[in-house]
């Protein structure tokens, strides 16, 4: 059981803010994109840190010069095959790329438009979207996105510049807007292994790939498409979830709102909350299950807490952090 509309609470009933993504609150998210970092060194409390999760790739590194071993080193790059050939410790020194490609996956699909108490799912995924592309931008890297919904997915090229971000948020507002509870408005979980290949076929090599969803269409085909990713890439899921999809309360008859119109549920019934929740779990599951299999991590985020202050919490806050 999953429906993608709430109706929400009489006081905020006026914020359209809540409901549909503005695009002058996603340019503004640009002086709040700082205190984290996408580059492979973490905080130890970092979801991107630690043996169970993915060590981010980062820019790609050049080979520069091989030279004698300096107190200071790091002894990862010791090579050892001329250090015995020699009997004197040498390192192979490397330089970083100029740049980056990093891809976001944005879903604006219809299970999305949900919402209980501060903003819908999809407005939640467009301010991680517009975060985490000023982010990318502020550090030098190029940015790049493939913004979908249940019908279309717009392709938005990979550059490093102020109007390639305007670009994706363009997109993200366009397909934002679009979505409500029209009848007409028909649900498709497959365009998500839709948009993984061709991911797959725009990210060829040492790219982020973050995908920025709330799980709906995972299933075994989508294992596939992350393995082709992630073979050469780095993949990172932001999860975006409402917190009355983990469990609905026992608050008698409540209204809900899909594609299909309007029902009221009697939310008393031990047996429809229970048929919500494990919908929830099943799909957390989901992405979990993948996550684990590939050494992908996983961002929850939520859509109450401030999207900025969720995205510090998980990836670790950086003091006077200037790249990554």
């Amino acid at each position: 059981m999953q429906y993608t509309a709430v109706t929400r609470k009489p006081e905020r009933a006026n914020s359209a803010a809540d409901v549909y993504a503005d695009l002058d609150e996603l340019i503004r998210l640009q002086f709040m994109a700082s205190g984290f970092s996408f580059l492979p060194r973490q905080p130890i409390h970092s979801v991107l840190s630690g043996r169970h999760a993915s060590k981010l790739r980062g820019r790609g590194l050049n080979f520069e010069e091989l030279r004698n071993y300096l107190p200071g080193d790091d002894t990862r790059n010791i090579d050892w095959k001329v250090t015995a050939r020699t009997r004197d410790p040498h390192v192979r020194v490397y330089t970083e790329e100029k740049d980056r490609t990093v891809w976001l996956l944005i879903d604006q699909r219809v299970n999305m438009f949900f919402g209980s108490q501060e903003r819908m799912k999809s407005v939640t995924a467009a301010e991680v979207a517009a975060i985490s592309a000023w982010r990318v931008l502020s550090t030098g890297d190029r940015v790049g996105a493939l913004v979908f919904n249940d019908t279309d997915i717009a392709v938005v090229p990979p550059h490093r510049s102020r109007e390639r971000v305007m670009q994706i948020l363009q997109q993200v507002v366009a397909k934002n807007h679009a979505l409500n509870s029209d009848p007409g408005l028909q649900p498709d979980p497959g365009k998500l292994n839709e948009v993984l290949r061709k991911a797959s076929l725009l990210a060829r090599h040492d790219c982020l790939v973050c995908l920025i969803t709330d799980g709906s269409g995972i299933d075994p085909e989508t294992r596939k498409h992350i393995t082709r990713l992630s073979e050469h890439n780095d993949v990172l899921t932001a999860f975006i979830y409402d917190p009355l999809e983990k469990e609905i309360p026992d608050a008698g008859r409540l209204r809900f709102a899909d594609a299909g119109g309007q029902l009221e549920a009697d939310t008393s019934s031990s047996k429809l909350r229970a048929d919500y929740k494990s919908e929830f779990e099943q799909r957390l599951e989901r992405i979990q299950s993948a996550s684990r299999r590939f050494s992908i991590p996983v961002l929850p985020l939520n859509t109450i807490l401030p999207v900025p202050e969720q995205i510090r919490a998980a990836l670790g806050h950086h003091q006077g952090t200037k790249r990554g």
